[in-house]
């Protein structure tokens, strides 16, 4: 039997194994979605597709990549030392189009005992507008290139006619082939790593250890949840809209239930799909469920198949959160997860509130531009998400201007939009008076101003623009999204999710949420709250109105 040292070891091992692969992975990449922004991920897997480990990379990408591995197992035939698997389908792998994922088989003296694999978000893969994520798009083939799982490396050759096809379909070829080729690399150095691990532990050794971990994890999981009071709750939360082709609200509901070490998440009641981008595959519902879950857990529980054998996720087929094919589904993953997410803490607020934040942005506020470079002649395009305000917590305020929950992903440098794009960053700043008022504050929105130095064709992807993030315990909704388009000095306001043309000149206003407060405004210390108003984080007017302070005696 395996000892407790060498298991924690080799666990060790695995998690910095991919991490290792993301350090190739982004230093090794062509766009500066991936190697400015990191959205990537990378994971280590078991025979049977169990995942093992992966790093702190993406939370909306990490929990479907499991499923991906399964579907390439159940696809292919056979698999032979030295291939990689391709494949971005969402209703068999998860998330949406532009999130690419290589996996490679792993062999010992040629017997299979695991698999490493990574996800990148590509800045194009072909569709009908630049960056392949439309915010009005009805079907799924509207939005880009579907890659079935199929061989890209063959007995450790890269196949050229598939890289062919892929590239044929896209809008920049070139960008796209070297960040693929840097999918390809971090294989490859997984691989390496987790052989020598094999090698020095021995093949029984390294099988049954990771038998260990995931049991280990597992019953870490059940003894944090038996510290929960048991109970049930229910809660609703609101999807803006899905575009031009549905002006409604959108429903998402869940009822919440922790009994006898074990916690059910039960999203039937939710509305169904809708002719829009923002539908979610079943699988970017268990990512939300995933993250959500992991995030109430206290204490140094590994994340691995072992620690969400304790959750239950239940769907309706047809609905919002687990959608059919061929509707569209390019927002379900950046969008309709993060009011998974929303909905998942509401609920759990009612049962657990001592873990619990309020609401933050609630949106990843996607934005895609494309069209041609007059520096180059050739075609570009962009892809980014902007943060906003993270939610109150019991004894802190909120994180301003950051990426929030379902997106981990780092701010893309202006120094590095300007270099390679005809796009121009008048401003980029913290969002005054858009935190939730509350015993502790919601985070600051953002405020990003493009203009264009050319005609560029412009997707835009948020929400929370008609429902606000909301507050918790008294504390105050954080302020609502807001885009402007800025044309010969008026101001168009546009809606959360719609595609646009720029003219040479014009000026794009992104205004992105705050986080929702914590507690009852009029309960928060005076020091603090002059704090943030010397700071600029807040106004006079804004301080009278929410903390009950006549500031002409300060």
């Amino acid at each position: 039997m395996v000892d407790v040292i060498t298991m924690e070891i080799i666990r060790n091992a695995l998690e910095y194994i991919a991490e290792e692969m993301g350090i190739v992975l982004r230093n090794s990449a062509f766009s500066p979605n991936i190697k400015e922004r990191m959205d990537h991920s990378c994971a280590i897997f078991g025979v049977k597709g169990e995942l093992l480990a992966h790093a702190e990379h993406i939370p909306v990408h990490l929990g479907a990549m499991p499923l991906a591995v399964r579907e390439a197992i159940k696809v292919i035939d056979e698999f032979e030392e030295g291939d990689m698997i391709v494949m971005n389908d969402p209703y068999s792998c998860g998330t949406h189009l532009p999130d690419i994922t290589i996996i490679a088989p792993v062999y010992h003296r040629e017997e299979l005992v695991g698999f490493v694999a990574n996800r990148a978000h590509h800045s194009d893969v072909g569709g009908r507008v630049p960056g392949s994520m439309p915010g009005d798009s009805v079907e799924i083939f509207e939005e880009g290139l579907i890659i079935p799982p199929v061989r890209i490396v063959k007995r450790g050759k890269i196949d050229k006619e598939i890289l062919r096809l892929i590239l044929a379909n896209v809008r920049t070829p070139r960008i796209r082939m070297g960040d693929i080729i840097a999918q390809i690399s971090a294989n490859r150095r997984g691989v390496e790593r987790l052989l020598r691990i094999i090698d020095k532990y021995g093949r029984e050794t390294y099988l049954e250890a990771v038998d260990h971990i995931l049991s280990y994890s597992e019953r870490l999981a059940k003894t944090e949840i038996s510290k929960m009071r048991e109970g049930e709750s229910y809660a609703c939360d609101y999807l803006d809209d899905a575009g031009q082709n549905w002006d409604k609200p959108i429903k998402i509901c869940v009822r919440v239930r922790i009994e006898k070490g074990s916690i059910t998440f039960d999203f039937s009641d939710s509305d169904k799909q809708v002719p829009g981008s923002i539908n979610a595959p079943k699988t970017v519902t268990i990512s939300a469920s995933y993250f959500v879950f992991k995030s109430i857990l206290r204490g140094d529980i590994p994340s691995n198949e072992g620690t969400y054998r304790p959750l239950r996720i239940i769907t309706k087929r047809g609905t919002i959160v687990d959608a059919t094919h061929p509707v569209a589904v390019a927002g379900g993953n950046v969008e309709t997860s993060q009011r998974i997410v929303d909905v998942l803490f509401l609920a759990l607020s009612k049962l657990i509130p001592e873990r619990i934040p309020a609401a933050s942005q609630g949106t990843m506020n996607n934005i895609a531009f494309g069209g041609i470079n007059p520096k180059t002649g050739r075609p570009f395009t962009f892809y980014e998400t902007i943060g906003g305000g993270f939610g109150g917590r019991r004894g802190k305020d909120g994180v301003d201007g950051v990426h929030c929950n379902m997106t981990n992903t780092m701010n893309t440098p202006i120094e590095e939009i300007e270099r390679k794009y005809p796009i121009r960053i008048l401003e980029y700043s913290l969002r005054s008076d858009s935190c939730g008022a509350g015993r502790w504050r919601g985070g600051l929105g953002i405020i990003r101003k493009y203009q264009a130095l050319t005609t560029i064709k412009v997707s835009l992807l948020g929400d929370r623009h008609r429902f606000r993030p909301w507050g918790l315990m008294g504390g105050k909704a954080g302020a609502p999204g807001e885009y402007i388009l800025i044309r010969n000095g008026r101001e168009i306001k546009l809606p959360s999710k719609t595609t646009i043309i720029m003219n040479p000149g014009d000026i794009l206003v992104i205004k992105t949420p705050g986080g929702g407060g914590y507690g009852k405004p009029k309960q928060r210390d005076k020091e603090r709250i002059l704090k943030d108003l010397l700071d600029g984080k807040t106004s006079r007017l804004y301080v009278e109105k929410h903390y009950e302070l006549d500031l002409s005696k300060i």
